[in-house]
C-alpha cells in the first residue's frame, strides 16, 4: 500500500488496542479493552466491520488459530498491527500531538 493511511478515532484506538493485546488479540480482548479502556462498548457485528476495515486498509491483518471445542470447532480470527498500521498510528500521534500544544490549561476543569 502506498501513500498514507487516515485513520478515524475508533480505528485508531482498535489500532493501539491490538498493540497491546500481542498474541492474544481477539474479539473477546479486543471488545472487552475497547470498552474497559476507552468506556465504548461496541456490538461485535460493529467490530467486526472497523477491523475489516482495517484489513482493506492494510493496517491489520488477521491470521485464523485452531478450531476450539468451546466454539464449535470454530477458529479464532487473530490481529496484528501491519507496518502500515503502524505508520498511520505514529502520524495520528504527531497530529493530535501538534493540535495540542498550548490547549491544556483551556481544557482543564474549572
Amino acid at each position: 500500500m502506498t501513500g498514507e493511511v487516515y485513520v478515524g478515532e475508533l480505528e485508531h484506538q482498535l489500532l493501539l488496542i491490538v498493540l497491546h493485546l500481542g498474541d492474544d488479540a481477539y474479539a473477546n480482548p479486543i471488545r472487552a479493552m475497547l470498552a474497559s479502556a476507552a468506556g465504548r462498548p461496541l456490538a461485535r457485528g460493529a467490530l467486526y466491520t472497523a477491523l475489516e476495515r482495517l484489513e482493506l486498509k492494510g493496517c491489520l491483518r488477521s491470521t485464523l488459530g485452531e478450531s476450539l471445542p468451546e466454539r464449535g470447532g470454530r477458529p479464532r480470527r487473530y490481529f496484528t498491527v501491519t507496518p502500515a498500521g503502524l505508520r498511520a498510528l505514529r502520524q495520528s500521534r504527531r497530529v493530535l500531538l501538534g493540535l495540542w500544544k498550548g490547549l491544556e490549561s483551556k481544557l482543564e476543569p474549572s
